[in-house]
């Protein structure tokens, strides 16, 4: 009788582990068909809002491909009809766009080299030297932030005349070669190394401007490509200066010539619409391109350890 019993509990414990395996695998299916679920609707729910955010854009690219007799009529056209390439033809035939263009990228590019350089020496001594007045220097240096540029562009544009240095590409780029939003930025990834890597290098002989060209610049890429993609697209999309200081199509900016297209006349709509999809591509190429950068120097800066 106890073995037959005995026997009777191993079958009950066989049996019960087998339910508990059976179990677990349908729980696991159950939290697997979950995550499917919950993921998704989260990508359906990401379609949804990045559709919703990209359509002005996608209907400005249909615009630009639409012929203007379908724009202006009763009925609402989304998606043109009959596309053609005419508008863009349009817009460069009408204006030298494209020295346009080559003179946002002279003055955007010098602009994002030069900040990216006179930034990370500026916060290099805000970082690593010792002098008087350092803390005070750099509130001074934040506090302009804080100032609006509407407020100094009459100053500047007097300062500029003065010198004669409108219609020039120095007036583009010499008042844009820092910037306190930059130097904050380098300061914070230089706060995060210990002194030791400065006096150990020092001790080494390292000149402070070795220490700043072969340890600090390949140690701060990622806040090197953040800079360089958010100065570019700003210098890239200034319109208030270059039309302030500019006078003739050599020097004009690209944004100054997309204002140009636009004319009393309603057909130039089109053709204007064409000209701003031409203009912002180089934009949006260098923010998919450094997009990783861009968020990676924000934030990785901003933790130490």
């Amino acid at each position: 009788m106890s073995q037959s019993n005995d026997m009777a509990l191993k079958s009950q414990n066989t049996i019960s582990k087998e339910e508990l395996l059976a179990l677990k695998k349908e729980m696991n299916a159950k939290a697997f068909t979950k995550r499917r679920i919950r993921t998704g609707s989260r990508l359906v729910f990401n379609i949804i809002v990045a559709f919703i955010m990209l359509l002005p854009l996608l209907y400005a690219i249909s615009i630009a491909f639409m012929p203007s007799g379908e724009l202006f009529t009763t009925e609402l056209n989304l998606v043109p009809k009959n596309p053609t390439v005419q508008n863009f033809i349009d817009a460069f035939t009408n204006v030298p766009l494209i020295r346009f263009i080559l003179n946002s990228f002279i003055m955007a590019g010098s602009i994002t080299i030069g900040q990216i350089i006179t930034c990370a020496l500026a916060a290099f001594a805000f970082s690593f030297l010792e002098f008087k007045g350092k803390g005070i220097l750099f509130m001074v240096v934040m506090a302009t932030m804080m100032v609006p540029g509407e407020a100094t562009i009459i100053s500047n544009y007097l300062t500029v005349g003065n010198l004669g240095m409108l219609d020039t590409y120095p007036v583009l780029i010499v008042p844009y070669l820092t910037s306190a939003m930059g130097i904050f930025l380098f300061r914070q990834f230089y706060m995060s190394f210990p002194m030791s890597l400065y006096e150990s290098a020092k001790l080494d002989g390292c000149s402070n401007l070795k220490f700043i060209v072969r340890i600090l610049i390949p140690l701060t890429k990622s806040a090197i490509g953040a800079m360089a993609v958010y100065t570019f697209i700003n210098a890239w999309n200034m319109y208030m200066w270059p039309l302030l200081v500019t006078g003739s199509n050599d020097m004009r900016t690209v944004q100054i010539g997309i204002s140009m297209l636009n004319s009393v006349d309603s057909q130039s709509i089109t053709m204007m619409i064409a000209g701003v999809v031409i203009v912002i591509i180089p934009s949006i190429s260098i923010f998919i391109v450094g997009q990783k950068q861009l968020i990676r120097g924000m934030f990785s800066g901003a933790v130490k350890g």
